[in-house]
């Protein structure tokens, strides 16, 4: 079997595809108005935000503001700042850069328009935490999340009522100013209250609702961060609070969109393709055994010189068990590889939009017919990489990794299995 230069080179094909989709200088002007009369004031947070506001610049010239984003994602822009900080877990950096974005929009007139720049990666650099509580107790529920295996929605329930600046209070800061937040969305179902743990967004949890998650995945509470989550209420504001009625909030790029770009190339090249879905949610690696097990089966419906490809994105989560380096899409790439046991014919990659999977500065991976192969060559046992959740360590050293550096974008997890007929 020679086909994994080019089933490899593919699925690398139609991940760049989706990243360049999602690129704000690519797609942001067809949803960016006419620059306003009177002042204006660009601000951000996210991963993707540094490269909005570039995008914002080109068009409209230089402006003023102020924009967080992760370290090593900021861009030269003419004249709204651009602030680097700690990503996903936050730091003093962009503890410091929130309090001075936030008093940035003290005190604005009506008459101000204010374009916020919101992507994923926001929730960990907007730091400005509610109460009394510390920014290392912050990093520590933060790290526990992280670790817990709650999915997205719950994490962000826990961050805006812990917060001062998340649910729809980083909006309520800038009132009475009118103002338009363009979004990219890196969360399953788009949902505008959950991206960034939503700055510009109402939101109908209340603290006891934060008080339970916290309690089901057994996050450990300092005195402070119950005090919090025991209050009748928090900042958080409710949808139809009246200082969110000059906000409008519009998503322009999603993981929908990057997916339905990388599924026309494979259309046109005559691969049958299926797309699973763009919101898929759960533990990585059980994801991982099931897609394995669609592939499989897809591939034994195949006649021969048949090809299909299965497209799949979302947010999966991974529960640490071990101590190793990894992240979701590298230790679904793991597990779908031990899952096929070196199947022939199917190929896959598994990689985050941004960038970074995990912490670590590695996109994700790419896995065939000869993984497992390779890492019995280079003396690796899959079985005790995935208790350890070591999945970036495992294909550094039996080769697979995909390094990317920033991609200046955030649409979430894509995956792609390629599977060609039993009997090419």
């Amino acid at each position: 079997m020679t086909d994994a230069p080019d089933a490899q080179t593919l699925l690398r094909t139609l991940f760049d595809r989706a990243v360049e989709v999602a690129d704000p200088m690519q797609s942001l002007s067809a949803v960016l108005p006419p620059k306003p009369e009177g002042r204006v004031v660009v601000i951000g947070a996210g991963k993707a935000s540094a490269r909005m506001a570039e995008a914002v610049e080109a068009a409209w010239g230089p402006c003023e503001g102020l924009v967080i984003t992760r370290y090593g994602y900021a861009r030269a822009c003419q004249g709204i700042e651009i602030v680097e900080a700690a990503h996903p877990v936050p730091d003093e950096a962009g503890l410091q850069a929130t309090r001075r974005l936030m008093n940035y929009l003290e005190g604005l007139d009506a008459d101000v328009f204010v374009l916020a720049l919101i992507s994923g990666g926001a929730s960990a650099l907007l730091v400005q935490p509610a109460g009394e509580i510390s920014l290392a107790e912050k990093q520590a529920v933060n790290q526990a999340l992280l670790a817990s295996g709650a999915p997205i929605g719950q994490m962000n329930v826990v961050r805006k009522h812990l917060s001062r600046v998340k649910g729809g209070q980083l909006a309520a800061a800038a009132h009475p100013a009118r103002m338009l937040a363009l979004l990219i969305s890196d969360v399953p179902g788009d949902d505008p209250a959950l991206i960034g743990s939503g700055p510009t967004v109402g939101d109908v949890s209340t603290p006891a609702d934060a008080r339970t998650i916290v309690t089901q995945h057994a996050i450990d509470m300092s005195a402070s961060v119950r005090a919090v989550l025991d209050g009748a209420s928090s900042g958080v504001l409710s949808p139809d609070d009246p200082r969110l009625g000059k906000v409008e909030n519009v998503i322009y790029a999603a993981p929908s969109q990057s997916m339905a770009a990388a599924a026309k190339i494979a259309c046109d090249a005559g691969i049958t393709t299926h797309i699973l879905g763009d919101a898929i949610e759960g533990e990585a690696r059980d994801v991982a055994a099931e897609h394995a097990t669609q592939a499989l089966t897809l591939q034994r419906s195949l006649a021969p010189g048949q090809s299909a490809l299965l497209l799949s994105g979302g947010e999966l989560t991974v529960t640490r068990r071990g101590d190793g380096v990894g992240g979701p899409n590298a230790e679904y790439a793991l597990a779908l590889a031990i899952a096929l046991n070196g199947a022939p014919g199917i190929h896959a990659i598994a990689c985050d939009t941004d960038g970074v999977d995990g912490a670590a500065e590695v996109a994700g991976a790419l896995v065939g017919p000869d993984t497992l192969a390779q890492a019995a060559r280079a003396g690796l046992n899959p079985a005790a990489a995935l208790a350890q959740n070591d999945a970036h360590s495992f294909f550094e050293t039996a080769g697979g990794q995909v390094v990317t550096g920033p991609t200046l974008t955030n649409v979430n997890d894509f995956r792609a299995i390629f599977i060609r007929a039993a009997q090419w």
